[in-house]
């Protein structure tokens, strides 16, 4: 598993996924509630799992937090650590952050890891970890890439569902069936509910991090900055809409450890 991301992160670029106006909405949506539960704290230390390239915990480093980064991936671990910040990065992985001590953040990030985890046991791991290792009363933001974003676009719009059907990769009821040759690995909401009930994690609230962001990319790309200013609004009045959230390219599960 390892090794198929490494080749993954190897050309892919996460940094400008972020930065393009269509992954800007999953960044700045992000941070918005980031720093909602952070509040004013800036004594706050944070543990960000799956930190990729540092976008997040880089950046909230720069802010003035105490920022520590896990990262599963070598050239992802290097580019973080080159932006010369205060981030403590380490590579490692979200089912074992032994290297922690219990109640140790305030704010745990799961930003990655869900992605790439396949089996339910390993998921609930990740999450048992990232609560063992907040504060009482901390907060753990997890995100996840959803299942109907997959099914329809890799499936219906790059008119690849015939093929994902004939090879065992949709079930019966179109939830996707991922290995992890497959890199990604998709949920839909009542898979979350699952895991947050095993690790017995109070949710309060799930967002939809991009909404239709992703399924807009050219003309997203393409706007100007006042009408992009615009889709934000738009897109902040309506993350939290149960009835849309299924249909995001990712959600944010924002968790609190009572």
């Amino acid at each position: 598993m390892t090794m198929e991301l490494e080749k993954y992160y190897n050309k892919f670029c996460e940094d400008k996924r972020l930065t393009r106006k269509y992954g800007q909405v999953e960044y700045i949506t992000s941070m918005k509630y980031i720093h909602e539960y952070l509040g004013n704290n800036k004594n706050s230390k944070i543990l960000d799992v799956g930190a990729g390239t540092g976008r997040y915990s880089v950046q909230l480093a720069n802010e003035g937090y105490d920022v520590t980064a896990i990262e599963l991936v070598k050239h992802n671990l290097g580019v973080l650590k080159s932006k010369g910040s205060a981030v403590k990065a380490y590579q490692g992985t979200a089912l074992d952050l032994s290297r922690f001590s219990e109640n140790t953040f305030d704010m745990t990030l799961v930003f990655g890891p869900m992605y790439h985890l396949y089996q339910f046991e390993d998921k609930v791991k990740a999450l048992q970890e990232a609560k063992r290792v907040t504060k009482d009363g901390g907060f753990i933001l997890v995100a996840y890439c959803m299942n109907e974003y997959s099914v329809i676009t890799y499936g219906f719009k790059e008119n690849n569902i015939r093929e994902c059907i004939d090879n065992g990769k949709l079930s019966d009821d179109f939830h996707v069936i991922s290995e992890p040759i497959d890199l990604y690995d998709y949920v839909r909401i009542e898979d979350i509910n699952k895991l947050n009930e095993e690790v017995k994690l109070k949710r309060i609230k799930l967002i939809a991090a991009d909404g239709p962001a992703d399924y807009m990319r050219p003309v997203l790309n393409a706007m100007d900055e006042d009408t992009f200013q615009i889709f934000l609004k738009y897109h902040f009045s309506t993350c939290e809409r149960p009835e849309l959230l299924g249909a995001s390219a990712h959600t944010v599960d924002i968790l609190i450890k009572e």
